[in-house]
């Protein structure tokens, strides 16, 4: 399967902590955020619901839209992940079809 450039916004819980990435394998990317397989801010602060994403044609627009999101004011990057996620759901359902994680990253084939 071809690469699929994201840039996306994971949260603690409502109201929570944020954390702001880029991967060019969303699904994978999430999985790991959600098992703590990597250490680091995510894991640290216990953030792996996935509130917002945003799919990009290149990585280059997805690797300059991160870094613009990370400039802007927290109220801004809310009302973005509001704007299509008021409720601060989790979106791993919405890219896998999953209900939970268990085991190693689903299938993407």
């Amino acid at each position: 399967m071809d690469k699929q450039p994201a840039t996306y916004i994971l949260a603690s819980r409502r109201n929570g902590t944020l954390y702001i990435g880029v991967t060019s394998d969303l699904v994978g990317r999430i999985w790991q955020h959600r098992n703590h397989v990597v250490s680091g801010f995510s894991h640290r602060y216990g953030i792996t619901l996935l509130v917002w994403y945003e799919l990009h044609e290149t990585m280059d627009s997805a690797i300059t839209r991160e870094k613009r999101l990370k400039k802007w004011e927290r109220a801004w990057k809310v009302r973005l992940m509001e704007a299509s996620n008021p409720y601060w759901n989790d979106l791993w359902t919405d890219i896998t079809g999953q209900s939970k994680v268990t085991g190693s990253p689903p299938s993407r084939g």
